[in-house]
């Protein structure tokens, strides 16, 4: 028969609950912050709390130093989520402030996500913080320049919290079989490192995952978790990547100035990262074809090409046998010839139009389908560049009259575009010739 116990007993809490950090001497890892002299140990031993931002990746501790900094003042914490929290709970939570600065006490507000509050919501703590009725810690895993508007932004000091390192989790690995329900379970440094490795700077993914394997040990009355019991458990464990975030966008960038930077093994490495944290591979082929022509250019034209190709391949076979054809196009494109000239004569171009007025098209460029457009003298002068000499028409204008050709276009000396260049210079060259003959005439 059951014991009433059973239903009346409190559930144990999570091991992220057991191992809660309860001072900065116990955190792990985020020494530039908490270490000595640093910002935070600073505010801490001064007694004086301050608005903040903190701001880093899931799982490394922003919660937490929120609670210790509350702790450490003596203030009331208030925490709110902003994925479930509207102004009636800034409202309420304002109350709150009111009455513990009544009693004499101070509130630390922290709000989780506060970068999924709107303008208005972030808006509404203004006027508190000002009035120092409450000290605001915000926590967000997105960049607050973007994320943040700019009147909270310029009241609250942003610390950036970094992923906890390998060593890091290890301890923290470590510090879960130290517990006293756990002493009896047996795993090596080899087994703690590899739980750490695939955690990717989480303290939260560790824990989760050491949960998931005491539990399972547990119900198999196994006490040596070895390698093979890890990879049966835990099975394929991707790493962190958020794929709206800035883990995101930080990785692309590094694969695109990697290939930019004609480093092939370093572009390489970001591609095969992107794709193990599980990223759109044909988002990736969409980005290697705009590097194509961004950072490569008429310097070889092969590298669209095969930039192209290795798209199609992929949308043939799929993944994972797609993935070969884009992670070659990658190693192309780095070891590639650069030329950012036609970006940037494009970029001029855009520019210089929109400043100029709308010139019109001079009368000799003109089409002429119709007897009057004729009588008009419209195409009438026109030089056929396949009738003249070389098939080019030398001194020849095809800009608006009166407006001189710009210098846009500036190829490089790497690859095609040598040639390109030379090509420019001859042509240059017999238009000035032309231009020298009709001024004798």
């Amino acid at each position: 028969m059951m014991s009433d116990d059973l239903f009346q007993s409190e559930p144990l809490p999570p091991l992220a609950e057991k191992l809660r950090p309860h001072t900065l001497d116990e955190v792990i890892g985020q020494q530039h912050l908490i270490g000595e002299n640093r910002p935070l140990r600073i505010a801490v031993d001064s007694g004086k709390p301050h608005s903040m931002l903190l701001w880093g990746p899931p799982g490394v501790g922003k919660t937490t130093l929120a609670r210790i900094l509350a702790n450490s003042f003596d203030a009331l914490f208030l925490p709110l989520s902003a994925v479930f929290s509207g102004v009636k709970d800034i409202r309420a939570a304002v109350e709150q402030a009111r009455q513990a600065l009544a009693g004499g006490r101070q509130t630390i507000l922290f709000v989780d996500e506060v970068h999924r509050f709107n303008k208005a919501q972030q808006d509404a703590f203004l006027p508190y913080v000002e009035s120092g009725l409450i000290t605001f810690i915000g926590a967000t895993t997105e960049n607050p320049s973007f994320e943040v508007n700019s009147a909270l932004l310029s009241r609250a000091q942003v610390y950036t919290l970094q992923a906890l390192s390998v060593q890091d989790l290890q301890t923290l690995c470590e510090r879960v079989f130290r517990l006293p329900e756990h002493q009896h379970f047996r795993i090596d440094a080899a087994q703690t490192e590899k739980i750490a490795t695939l955690a990717d700077g989480d303290a939260r993914r560790l824990l989760n995952m050491v949960e998931q394997l005491l539990t399972a040990a547990q119900a198999q009355n196994i006490t040596v978790l070895d390698d093979a019991f890890l990879q049966q458990t835990l099975g394929t464990q991707l790493r962190r990547f958020d794929k709206g975030g800035d883990a995101f966008y930080d990785q692309i960038s590094a694969l695109h100035k990697s290939v930019r930077g004609s480093h092939p093994n370093a572009a390489l490495y970001w591609f095969c990262r992107m794709i193990d944290g599980g990223a759109d591979a044909r988002y990736l082929a969409r980005r290697m074809v705009r590097m194509a022509w961004e950072d490569i250019g008429l310097a070889d034209p092969r590298a669209l090409q095969i930039a192209n190709d290795a798209a199609a391949t992929y949308e043939r076979l799929g993944s994972p046998e797609g993935e070969l054809a884009l992670a070659q196009a990658v190693i192309y494109l780095a070891c590639a010839a650069k030329s950012n000239a036609g970006y940037n004569a494009y970029n001029q171009a855009r520019a210089f139009v929109a400043e100029q007025s709308s010139h019109p098209v001079p009368v000799h460029l003109r089409n002429a389908p119709t007897k009057l457009m004729k009588e008009l003298g419209y195409g009438r002068a026109y030089r056929y560049a396949h009738d003249e000499p070389n098939a080019y028409a030398a001194g020849e204008s095809y800009m608006p009259d009166g407006m001189d050709e710009p210098d846009f276009y500036r190829p490089t000396n790497r690859g095609l575009e040598s040639k390109i260049g030379e090509k420019m210079a001859l042509l240059q060259e017999w238009d000035k010739q032309a231009l020298d003959q009709q001024e004798k005439r």
